[in-house]
């Protein structure tokens, strides 16, 4: 009997996990949705955070030289 509710247990999961994809996507494209928007309402902080950065390293790499 042991068997047989084990065996029920492991169909029981593998059908859960095949109903359960279309939630992995719909995630992924909710997490894509609020980067994006964070990207776009934060661009200029995040474009002058980048120049400074590039700055920075082209100021450290012209001492090397």
């Amino acid at each position: 009997m042991n068997d047989f509710l084990k065996m029920d247990v492991q169909e029981e999961m593998a059908e859960f996990w095949q109903e359960e994809t279309a939630i992995g996507v719909v995630e992924i494209i909710l997490i894509l949705v609020v980067l994006i928007s964070l990207v776009l309402i934060f661009k200029k902080q995040l474009t002058a955070l980048v120049r400074g950065i590039f700055a920075q390293i082209n100021s450290a790499a012209s001492g090397i030289y």
